[in-house]
């Protein structure tokens, strides 16, 4: 009877052990979800204020600032893609359907697709679709981890030609909707063409009192698309 008890308080030690350890992950990771929630919205305001900037300096070069046009055929065009995972468990069809969805974008545009993985799981997942990626980056575990992330991704980008004038570069991600919910979307980054511009001169200013750039307009242009 002894070694029952003795047996059952073990059981309970150990169970009363584990609860306090899955309290403890929770809270690490409620804490790390809060970081990346913080940079986001960070993220935010800092794009819009280039944006705002983006918008001035443009009104203030003119209409034909920028202007490259695209010399090769669309059949012979980079579409450099940047499809973004998650290496984490239990996340349901997070990578398959961010794979997906490159896929079928992708596959109804006119070009030469390369794409980059950013993650292991993904990685897998656009290798089965028929995609297999150029480049393999690992997901960022910090929030100080994201900067380099995006320095690695620029430059192998820019080195396979994905940032030339007859190239696209796309991102592929799933943007968080209603609830615990997800949507699979996509950006264009490149090129900076005639949509890009018009959508730049035409954001509102939020004040009255309207901005002048200082110096060098195409200085200040260039520096703001660089950011």
């Amino acid at each position: 009877m002894s070694d029952s008890t003795a047996s059952l308080r073990r059981q309970i030690d150990s169970g009363a052990d584990l609860q306090s350890v899955v309290r403890t992950m929770k809270a690490i990771a409620a804490s790390s979800i809060g970081q990346y929630e913080q940079s986001v919205r960070s993220l935010a305001d800092y794009e819009r204020s280039v944006a705002l900037g983006l918008g001035a300096s443009l009104r203030t070069i003119g209409p034909t600032a920028l202007r490259m046009p695209r010399k090769g055929s669309p059949s012979a065009r980079v579409i450099g893609a940047v499809v973004f995972g998650s290496d984490q468990g239990l996340v349901g069809r997070f990578n398959e359907a961010v794979a997906e969805h490159a896929v079928a974008t992708l596959a109804k545009l006119p070009g030469t697709p390369r794409v980059w993985a950013v993650g292991e799981r993904v990685h897998a997942r656009l290798v089965d679709a028929g995609l297999p990626p150029a480049g393999r980056f690992a997901v960022p575990t910090s929030v100080h981890a994201i900067a380099p992330l995006v320095g690695q991704i620029l430059v192998d980008s820019q080195t396979h030609g994905a940032h030339d004038a007859d190239s696209e570069l796309l991102l592929f991600y799933n943007s968080p909707a209603s609830g615990p919910t997800y949507a699979s979307v996509s950006q264009r980054l490149l090129p900076l063409d005639e949509d890009w511009r018009r959508n730049q001169v035409e954001l509102p200013w939020p004040t009255k009192n309207l901005p002048e750039v200082m110096g060098r307009s195409v200085a200040t242009l260039a520096a703001l698309i660089g950011e």
